[in-house]
């Protein structure tokens, strides 16, 4: 079996096109060039990528212009570059000089998997400091709600008049969901 070399390229919605990156793809000796033109790389799901992924085999290698086509997140990157290893795809990033079946190459991905480690414990660190302190304040925890509570008491109307539920959530711009939490529990709790 013949180890191919397949590229991928993305660019967002405001970038040109990602002809200047297959273009270096395929120079550094990609046979293919999958691409997403017009995808954040914020989406989960990017067809091509997707479909890139999934025509890997064991011994084929993954090439990209740069990190930032291929991951979502730093974490997303690590996971994708990791699965990658374990099912014996290499995988090459031709701007940060990432390789990894160089030593180097697999210390950069460690260094940048303890870094996005630290990232996402800073995270998580920041919003558990930021919810003890509202406690504290005695501030309400959580999204504030939609409806403010002239609105409820209108909603309570419209639903004791006989409206549906659906009619009254379009009245006030909220989904069927608010309106049966905020004006349907509220008045089971009020009654019961």
């Amino acid at each position: 079996m013949s180890t191919r070399t397949i590229g991928y390229a993305r660019c967002s919605t405001g970038e040109q096109d990602t002809r200047a990156q297959a273009d270096a793809l395929i120079a550094a000796g990609a046979d293919r060039v999958y691409t997403d033109d017009g995808i954040s790389g914020a989406l989960t799901s990017r067809p091509a990528l997707d479909e890139c992924l999934a025509s890997l085999e064991r011994g084929d290698v993954l090439v990209v212009k740069s990190l930032s086509r291929l991951g979502r997140t730093m974490r997303h990157l690590i996971d994708t570059v990791y699965e990658l290893g374990e099912r014996g795809i290499v995988f090459r990033s031709l701007t940060e000089g990432i390789d990894t079946t160089s030593a180097s190459g697999r210390l950069v991905l460690n260094v940048f998997s303890a870094l996005a480690s630290f990232e996402r414990e800073l995270t998580i660190e920041r919003t558990r400091d930021a919810l003890q302190a509202k406690r504290r304040r005695g501030e309400p925890l959580g999204r504030p709600f939609r409806l403010k509570p002239n609105q409820v008491a209108a909603a309570q109307e419209m639903r004791a008049a006989g409206h549906n539920v659906r009619h009254i959530a379009h009245v006030f711009a909220c989904s069927s969901d608010t309106i049966r939490r905020r004006v349907l529990h509220v008045a089971q709790a009020a009654g019961g």
